[in-house]
């Protein structure tokens, strides 16, 4: 059975077994994962989970730019299948382009549906945090995505070019009663 954990260095070796599978340099949707970071070391990976347990923590400003964000990964016997990542508001950016949500699954764990799955469980989280509707995006030429977000309530508002292409944004309203995921 899957779980979302907070990100850890115990699973250090499992996360890049996962990144392999998608592919070095390749962009993980929900994984927080910059550009920059350093992950194939021990000292790198552990300032990329720290900088992702701090943008978490409300009592730690964000940095420029950025808002805080709760990151989880879908683990399974000690595999990383995927990531999802909740933003707690959403600046210009997010508002355009990225939404409250994002999520990835890796290649080899997909179509068993853990994007949906997760979701439902951080769509939870974001009614914990007293928000009453979220904005997720996808490209639009992701069908799965699509699926998963229609799957949960998710509402077309519209389709608009941005910075990350063509681009759905959808909105799933949390004051309805919250369904039962499985």
């Amino acid at each position: 059975m899957p779980e979302l954990i907070a990100p850890t260095t115990e699973l250090h070796a499992a996360w890049l077994e996962s990144r392999d599978d998608w592919g070095r340099g390749v962009h993980q949707d929900g994984s927080g994962l910059h550009a920059d970071d350093d992950v194939d070391t021990p000292a790198g990976f552990a300032a990329y989970v720290g900088r992702l347990r701090r943008e978490e923590d409300v009592s730690v400003p964000p940095q420029e730019g950025r808002v805080h964000c709760t990151t989880r990964w879908i683990v399974e016997d000690g595999r990383v299948l995927g990531a999802i990542s909740l933003r707690h508001d959403l600046n210009e950016f997010l508002a355009r382009a990225g939404g409250h949500l994002g999520y990835g699954i890796r290649p080899a764990a997909r179509r068993r549906g853990l994007a949906s799955w997760a979701l439902g469980r951080m769509l939870e989280q974001a009614r914990d945090l007293g928000l009453t509707r979220v904005l997720l995006t996808c490209h639009d030429t992701n069908v799965a995505s699509q699926r998963v977000i229609e799957g949960a309530g998710g509402v077309l508002e519209d389709v608009r070019e941005t910075e990350l292409g063509t681009t759905r944004r959808y909105w799933i309203d949390l004051t309805r009663a919250s369904d039962s995921h499985p």
